[in-house]
């Protein structure tokens, strides 16, 4: 396929002039990379190495890891989406988000690779969102949406048949293929069986909007304890709202790998790369 038609049914596709994003502050060691219309809204395609894609690559974060299993396949002439342009890691804070390797970024060039970006516009409610994705994997049925973020909505609401924390406690943990946190502050019964889920983080934005919505039991990514997550914890607390926790990583790989069917639906062979959780976001 020609790279500009992909590019194309993508914004098409995902992309709304409401959205805005902020990612070149993290992205200077290879901003000469960069394309021009990432520098001007950082989203969509980051780095524009190719006219035409084989197959694409689909990961959360652009790390040397996924970079290299690339390189590693020997593939030429095919695409890296990746929900992030930076690479996560809480315990770098306060600079979370690290600086994508400019070598890697330089043979993916060399073999004419290009990277693409979608954040804010895979947070947003849709069939292949972070949090639709995430929902569908634990067995909950998205209802509608919640939490405003840059133009989007990142958060679902939606319902279980399970009955209390705990139960859903071992669903998520089967799901991730890892132990979850749970920070137990309410009641031991999903109420109504309205759980909110928020994929990746929103632990600060979305406590108020949860509680006025009489939800007690929510479900992300980012959950731990700290100085800039206090003030979270101290309001899910006051109102009584359960916090289930499984890592950035974790909750936000189901969308990337539901992404997988999209591009095989335009014809194009896909494949999710897996990567390491920072088990510390919990």
């Amino acid at each position: 396929m020609k790279a500009i038609q992909l590019y194309q049914y993508l914004e098409k596709d995902f992309i709304t002039s409401e959205m805005s994003d902020e990612w070149l502050q993290c992205m200077g060691s290879i901003v000469d990379f960069l394309s021009e219309n990432f520098k001007k809204r950082s989203m969509g395609l980051v780095c524009d190495f190719t006219t035409e894609i084989n197959k694409v690559y689909t990961a959360v974060f652009p790390s040397r890891e996924v970079m290299q299993k690339i390189l590693d396949d020997g593939s030429q002439y095919a695409m890296l989406f990746v929900h992030h342009p930076s690479v996560w890691d809480i315990r770098e804070a306060p600079d979370v988000f690290q600086q994508i390797d400019r070598e890697l970024v330089q043979q993916l060039k060399d073999r004419k690779i290009s990277i693409y970006n979608l954040h804010v516009p895979l947070d947003n409610f849709g069939e292949y969102s972070t949090s639709i994705s995430f929902a569908n994997a634990l067995g909950i049925k998205p209802e509608r949406p919640f939490g405003p973020y840059f133009g989007a909505l990142a958060g679902v609401f939606g319902k279980t048949e399970l009955s209390t924390p705990q139960e859903l406690r071992k669903v998520f943990e089967k799901a991730v293929g890892h132990e979850v946190s749970f920070y137990s502050y309410g009641d031991n019964k999903i109420k109504e069986g309205i759980v909110a889920v928020v994929a990746g983080g929103g632990l600060n934005e979305t406590i108020e909007e949860i509680a006025q919505s009489n939800v007690n039991t929510f479900i992300t990514g980012i959950s731990a304890k700290s100085d800039h997550s206090k003030k979270a914890h101290e309001l899910a607390e006051k109102y009584r709202i359960n916090i289930l926790g499984g890592t950035h990583y974790s909750t936000e790989k189901f969308a990337c790998m539901e992404m997988c069917k999209y591009f095989k639906k335009l014809g194009l062979p896909s494949e999710f790369i897996e990567d390491k959780p920072v088990m510390e976001d919990m």
